[in-house]
């Protein structure tokens, strides 16, 4: 049997090569929640993150039904046809019950699909908090590492936690429907006040004219809800992914934003803080994972959640309780 280092050296060197099947099964390996492959995914990523950093990542949210991975897909042709090589991790809402995924993003990108220069990626969300797979900054570092220029992360739409996805990219794009002047009921306001760009999509057919009122309703009110601040509202545009219109005026307006948050410093600065975010993020989560797989905590957690259902202590007590209780044995 060849040594786990060797194996890791291996699949590392295929990343680095931009070889896809090797970023496929590099992927798979960083979201396998098994104790073994969590820890050669971890240096796996340790060897490969030297080589990260270089790609525009961009974000794509929106309502359920908007039409983001036609979009992504129309998007996607557009980079492909300017030479650039194209990840696409498309988080797929994962079943409450069996955990499973529908993952038919593919069928809906079948430009991306085919071409040798695109790599296209469904993972299940599997309940993870806005929509994002829990592994996805780790496929998003594997893809840059792998050179592709501009990696896409597409998301559920669903959920209340959707800006999420905000703190892992660069540029936050949200896509909206026209809904005949019925277009700011239900949105976050939230998701507003972090998308970097707005795109109405569908704007094309009878659909043109609901459109473009739409982007003008949008536009007030991000005029109003960004008024006070540096950066100013949020551009607000038209795309038909159906006749690849706006495609490429949206495109500039993403590449315009990226570089001038390079060009100023910023970039490296929220980039930073992202990683601070996602460290805690991970600190928190392996805390708590450590304190529920303790012994003393474990026989007690039971008991102390009964009394606290019942109301004969209060929730913080139940909390101190099983703090104390952790480290104990038995």
């Amino acid at each position: 049997m060849r040594p786990e280092g060797d194996l890791v050296e291996e699949l590392a060197t295929r990343v680095l090569a931009g070889e896809r099947r090797g970023l496929a099964q590099a992927v798979t390996l960083v979201e396998s929640t098994l104790p073994a492959h969590t820890e050669r995914a971890q240096r796996l990523l340790e060897r490969i993150l030297p080589h990260t950093g270089a790609s525009v990542r961009v974000g794509v949210t929106g309502v359920p039904g908007v039409g983001k991975s036609t979009f992504v897909d129309a998007l996607g042709a557009h980079l492909l046809s300017l030479g650039k090589r194209v990840a696409v991790l498309a988080i797929d809402p994962s079943s409450s019950v069996s955990g499973g995924s529908i993952l038919g993003d593919k069928t809906r990108m079948p430009r991306l699909a085919i071409s040798e220069r695109a790599f296209v990626r469904p993972s299940p969300s599997s309940g993870a908090l806005g929509g994002v797979a829990r592994s996805t900054r780790e496929a998003s570092l594997l893809c840059e590492a792998a050179g592709f220029d501009v990696v896409l992360i597409e998301t559920v739409g669903v959920g209340q936690s959707e800006i999420a996805v905000a703190g892992m990219v660069d540029v936050f794009l949200l896509l909206m429907l026209a809904r005949a002047g019925d277009e700011l009921q239900g949105i976050k306001r939230g998701i507003l006040e972090l998308a970097d760009l707005v795109a109405i999509t569908k704007a094309d057919g009878d659909n043109a004219p609901h459109a473009e009122n739409a982007r003008l309703l949008f536009s007030q009110a991000l005029a109003l809800l960004h008024g006070n601040t540096d950066a100013g509202a949020p551009p607000v545009v038209t795309v038909s992914a159906l006749e690849s219109r706006g495609i490429e005026p949206l495109w500039q307006l993403i590449q315009q934003r990226h570089d001038a948050l390079r060009d100023s410093g910023a970039l490296a600065r929220k980039r930073s803080s992202q990683r601070h975010t996602w460290f805690l993020e991970v600190l928190e989560n392996a805390v708590r994972a450590r304190f529920f797989a303790d012994r003393a905590v474990s026989a007690h957690l039971a008991e102390v959640s009964a009394q606290v259902a019942r109301a004969e202590i209060t929730p913080e007590e139940g909390a101190r309780r099983l703090l104390e209780l952790q480290g104990r044995q038995g």
